[in-house]
């Protein structure tokens, strides 16, 4: 059985191996030739899978090893017979503690205490639930808009949810998490365009980790000035992204919220679990986790408030300002090297591991300092 698979997806050849010749080609150079004979492919979110990559081969399976589909004509794959799965909720943590991140870099620049703040989250799929959660632990206060589960009414939680205008006009702090789709009630494309922009409160933050033309870039660097800060991790375009919108941003980074080592494994164990289910063989690949960047942290808690907390717990272990240092070191003014550039980055990204990955030894800690180390995710002991 050949199997092509993208070479940047983690521990993808090892697990693949089990079942048949793999070949790793990178993600943005797959190309029809490389489906010659192949019974599987499998990709993420930088490989377009549709007719004019696929055209009349019969796939046994394909596999996305990403949360989004819109790089998937899955109508396509439908009507052709093809298998094919996604990964969905498979780096949903690590998009959650970009925004932690995110949100203390913010407090700490602006001189904000996070408890004081409203959390607008747009989207509550699996990533937004997460952010959700953090935002809380966080001490935020969350409010949330997801129109197509609040129109479903045996979805108990969507029912507490707003509408998209009323939570621009009451948040602090805007976070996109939503798909990128282009048609229906629901369409997400340049999601926050002009008009949108215009009934956030003044001095807000906004935050896109979802896909980025949900933001009109054009009514966002008209709009810029009214805002508080933006923090950008999607592009519209990607890779060849605007270096006009970087260089206004409050931080920048190149599509990685999802990047931690924990995210993308998850992405090829599900697809890899899949494609054993419509094989109908057995998966027997188990992944070892390497060690991790931070194994342990030890802080002094005494005296400490929530964000200078934060700031010794969160940042030494995830710090989005080293991404945005990253990507504008890459932000030349030729499009093709900056493209090429902001690809290298993500393909090339430091082993990053969840908050779960660490252990965090609080020295005089109070109840309510070891309930937030708790609650973000990490291991905590005395």
């Amino acid at each position: 059985m050949k199997i092509v698979c993208d070479a940047n997806m983690p521990l993808a050849r090892e697990a693949f191996a089990t079942l048949g010749d793999v070949v790793a080609v990178d993600g943005r150079a797959i190309a029809p030739a490389h489906l010659r004979d192949a019974d599987v492919l499998i990709t993420r979110s930088t490989t377009r899978v549709d007719e004019a990559l696929i055209g009349a081969r019969r796939l046994r399976f394909y596999g996305s090893g990403v949360i989004g589909t819109d790089h998937v004509d899955g109508d396509f794959l439908d009507r052709a017979g093809i298998p094919w799965q996604g990964a969905p909720g498979c780096n949903a943590a690590s998009v959650a503690q970009y925004l932690v991140s995110g949100l203390v870099r913010l407090a700490l620049r602006h001189n904000l205490r996070l408890d004081r703040l409203t959390l607008g989250v747009v989207g509550v799929g699996h990533v937004g639930r997460q952010v959700c959660r953090q935002g809380r632990a966080l001490g935020l206060r969350v409010i949330a808009c997801d129109p197509p589960r609040r129109r479903n009414p045996r979805d108990t939680e969507a029912q507490a949810f707003i509408p998209l205008n009323a939570l621009l006009q009451e948040a602090d702090v805007v976070t996109l998490h939503v798909p990128l789709t282009r048609e229906g009630e629901d369409a997400t494309w340049h999601l926050i365009d002009a008009a949108r922009l215009g009934r956030m409160r003044p001095g807000a933050f906004l935050v896109n980790a979802a896909r980025g033309p949900v933001i009109d870039s054009d009514a966002w660097l008209a709009a810029r000035d009214r805002l508080g800060g933006t923090i950008l991790d999607t592009w519209e375009p990607e890779p060849a992204y605007r270096p006009e919108v970087l260089e206004r941003a409050d931080w920048g980074t190149p599509h990685i919220a999802g990047h931690s080592f924990e995210g993308k494994v998850n992405g090829t164990m599900q697809v890899y679990a899949a494609a054993c289910r419509v094989l109908g063989v057995a998966p027997v690949f188990t992944p070892a986790m390497p060690p991790p960047p931070v194994p342990e942290l030890t802080i002094d808690a005494r005296g400490l408030g929530r964000e200078a907390l934060l700031e010794k717990l969160v940042l030494p272990v995830y710090d989005l300002a080293r991404d945005d240092a990253r990507l504008r070191a890459t932000a030349v003014a030729d499009d093709r090297a900056r493209a090429r550039a902001f690809d290298q980055l993500r393909r090339d990204y430091p082993m990053r591991r969840e908050f779960t990955a660490t252990r965090v030894n609080l020295l005089h800690a109070a109840p309510d300092q070891l309930s937030l180390a708790t609650a973000l995710g990490f291991q905590t002991g005395q």
